[in-house]
């Protein structure tokens, strides 16, 4: 039974975790089904942005660990296992594919956002709430960690005293304090209606400017000014010789506000 539902129009993929009745929680498959979507839309061209949220009540209320544990010690072995070509094992990838996609990724968060599902929100590039979602690090009631790549992504949003007191807590914090703490990015009473209007925004521009904003950001935010400065200039001098920027001078140059018309992503 599949766990996701893909839907693409007009270049905006909306995917929904669609296990309703199990609050959206995650099973090995699913956490498979999650990398392999991730990677099939990562090859559409024509793709503009991804938006992720939650069928029924929740976002993802994190793993099923009955449902995890019933398939034995042989299969949650194997997907520790790490794959050297990515540097993820599977529990990793199912939220680490979804950074990357050369495409924005827009989580609209609603009901539970526990564990895993928190770590797949933070795989988004941005991540809209509603003001009484309910956001865990919640593998510390387990007495666990988050290791489908949580560690490194509360690194990049929040101060290591706040990732170290919701990861050793467990504490549930509401969608406002998510946003205050840096975990979300804004709140709204639609977050999924929010989404598309910012993606619907983000699908205006060059789709390969959005693709190198994408990755200088994600390869170069934590790095050295001179590789920094070094990789903008790459990205610079890449989009400057590009089909879809010539596009934007042609039509900014005939000065009757005609809406550029891109072709689809041509850088990778």
């Amino acid at each position: 039974m599949a766990f996701l539902t893909t839907t693409v129009d007009a270049g905006v993929a909306q995917v929904r975790l669609d296990r309703p009745d199990k609050l959206n929680a995650l099973t090995l498959p699913a956490l498979d089904e999650l990398a392999r979507t991730a990677r099939e839309l990562r090859s559409d061209r024509t793709l503009r942005a991804v938006i992720l949220t939650g069928e029924g009540r929740s976002f993802c209320a994190g793993l099923d660990f009955g449902s995890v544990f019933k398939d034995g010690p042989v299969q949650i072995a194997r997907r520790f296992t790490p794959r050297p070509w990515l540097g993820t094992n599977p529990f990793q990838e199912a939220c680490w594919a979804w950074r990357r996609l050369p495409v924005p990724v827009i989580a609209a968060v609603h009901g539970h956002c526990y564990g895993g599902g928190l770590q797949i929100a933070l795989a988004a590039d941005f991540r809209i709430t509603t003001p009484d979602a309910q956001w865990s690090v919640l593998e510390g009631r387990w007495g666990l960690i988050p290791d489908m790549s949580g560690v490194r992504s509360l690194a990049q949003q929040v101060g290591m005293d706040t990732a170290k007191r919701l990861t050793m807590t467990a504490e549930i914090v509401s969608g406002e304090e998510a946003v205050r703490l840096g975990l979300a990015t804004s709140v709204a009473d639609d977050p999924y209606a929010d989404a598309v209007a910012l993606a619907g925004r983000i699908a205006e521009r060059s789709p390969d400017a959005v693709a190198a904003a994408k990755r200088l950001f994600n390869a170069r935010w934590s790095s050295s000014p001179r590789r920094t400065f070094a990789r903008e200039r790459l990205e610079q001098a890449i989009l400057l010789a590009a089909p879809n920027t010539a596009i934007i001078r042609k039509a900014s140059g005939s000065g009757d506000g005609a809406v550029p018309r891109f072709k689809k992503r041509l850088l990778p």
